[in-house]
């Protein structure tokens, strides 16, 4: 297909000049419209006004520019058949080509494009005989394949061009206030970038830029360091949620998707220390998120053991010349992690044939609000403790447990079938140090062995949600063993 004549009228002007000029050394004629046409016309290419085809002018101040029968005629004419002999009787041009790109969807529902995603839906259901460009990034590959237009061309922008009114809508669609969830779901997702594989280097991976609403892995600038991966994006993500927790300095150690370290401190120094020395061995290969700069002191810390990534909102000078001397280390600036206000959004994640939806998990902590079940009060200083390992838990994977002194974990066991399998390994891993923690749990006690394996490592207190048959059996656990047990009323599974 060569095309003759070409109807462009785009909002993104990136390119534009020189894509119709190449249009034009083809021998390919404009039709354009409004703003277009001005910035065409301005660079010495020959243009026709819409109006000399429609007969009529712009209505309420360019609400109302394409939207017309002789448009759409001329696009959706099939070039084998009778729609041409009845153009030629009513003296309507055909178009050959659309190039258009839509409004800005931020600018919500009342500047929403209109006459753009029609044309361009016309022009990709003709796509046999008009070839539809939606895109800046398609100019270059339509322009060195001008004159000729084959037919795998003209397919594949014409799925693009339906991809991407989709991704319009739907960007528009998700500017919703309603506490439901909807009948339609469409979130508008943009390929960021394909990476080198999925979870295994068998499968194939991608990662897909979402609506972001605060700091978060999607907003993250890569500053140095190898590519980043499949698995690497997924332990950032859950390193940067469970950072965003804590308003203190806080160094987060993340490992295959659950912390083996947190830590709060005065500095991001001294967290890491704590952190660390949660589990000296799992780190080796982890994921660091930090709330606050990474210095000096921290980043001659961390390049003594091998990590993936680093996180932070932002790196001192001097820091980056020590970080710099590991290569292929990744490091994340992500602007704001500093200072998170988290929002209310969904959480997906897909199935075989399906996708599951739920509210993202941003309730503050309220000790307020928590029960004491057992004889013995614990102490503000344990509360204070059980609110810190009760953030932490919650970015566990279950079955999950977590000991806590002061504002660092001394060890974490999680992602087990049972929960006494998560207390013992905790115990295990945490040996003398668990002594004195306060024991924080996901879910429920269903029995009591999960307690009686921590009293005997030395626990000084428990924090968990409550909710169990044996809720009377677990407490009386507690009391045989002079610990105060707090109900929080609110589990925290992770699967």
């Amino acid at each position: 297909m060569k095309p003759e004549t070409a109807l462009v009228s785009v909002y993104d002007k990136t390119g534009i000049v020189d894509f119709c000029s190449a249009l034009n050394t083809s021998g390919v004629s404009i039709v354009s419209t409004g703003g277009t046409a001005d910035v065409l016309a301005d660079r010495g290419i020959e243009v026709t006004m819409v109006e000399e085809i429609t007969g009529f002018t712009d209505l309420m101040d360019g609400r109302v520019k394409t939207l017309h029968t002789d448009i759409y005629a001329g696009i959706l004419a099939r070039r084998d058949s009778n729609d041409m002999e009845m153009l030629t009787q009513r003296g309507i041009r055909s178009i050959d080509m659309v190039v258009c790109n839509f409004y800005d969807p931020s600018l919500g529902l009342e500047k929403m494009d209109i006459g753009g995603p029609c044309m361009i839906r016309a022009a990709a259901k003709n796509w046999q005989d008009v070839a539809v460009v939606s895109h800046p990034s398609q100019y270059n590959r339509v322009a060195d394949a001008l004159p000729d237009l084959d037919e795998k061309l003209r397919m594949e922008l014409a799925h693009e061009a339906v991809r991407r009114t989709a991704y319009y809508d739907a960007s528009i669609a998700g500017q919703t206030d309603s506490d439901g969830f909807p009948e339609l779901l469409v979130p508008p997702y943009h390929l960021e970038k394909t990476l080198r594989y999925g979870e295994n280097p068998h499968q194939r991976g991608a990662f897909y830029r979402g609506a972001i609403g605060e700091p978060c892995v999607a907003s993250a600038v890569k500053l140095q360091g190898k590519e980043i991966s499949y698995n690497n994006i997924l332990d950032a993500n859950d390193a940067i949620e469970c950072v965003k927790e804590f308003e203190e300095p806080t160094v987060v150690i993340m490992k295959h998707a659950t912390p083996s370290g947190v830590a709060s401190s005065r500095s991001l120094s001294d967290a890491w220390d704590a952190a660390y020395a949660t589990d000296e061995y799992s780190p080796f290969g982890g994921v660091v998120a930090v709330n606050r700069d990474v210095d000096r002191a921290l980043a001659e810390k961390m390049t003594q053991i091998f990590l993936e990534v680093v996180i932070a909102p932002g790196y001192t000078e001097a820091a980056r010349e020590i970080l710099e001397q590991k290569e292929k280390l990744r490091l994340l600036e992500i602007e704001g992690l500093d200072c998170v206000e988290r929002r209310p959004s969904f959480m997906l994640r897909s199935v075989g044939g399906g996708l599951l939806v739920q509210d993202r998990d941003i309730k503050p902590f309220d000790p307020g609000e928590w029960r004491v079940m057992t004889e013995k009060e614990p102490t503000p200083d344990d509360i204070e403790t059980m609110v810190f390992a009760a953030k932490c838990v919650k970015h566990v994977k279950s079955n999950a447990i977590v000991f806590a002194k002061g504002t660092h974990t001394v060890a974490i066991g999680g992602g087990q079938t049972s929960r006494v399998d998560a207390s013992w390994i905790a115990t295990k891993k945490g040996g003398a140090n668990v002594k004195g923690a306060v024991m924080a749990s996901d879910a429920f006690f269903p029995f009591r062995d999960a307690v009686d394996v921590a009293a005997k490592a030395g626990i000084r207190a428990i924090v968990q949600p409550g909710g169990s048959i044996r809720d009377g059996e677990v407490i009386k656990a507690a009391d045989e063993h002079d610990i105060p047990m707090v109900f929080t009323d609110r589990r925290y599974f992770l699967h």
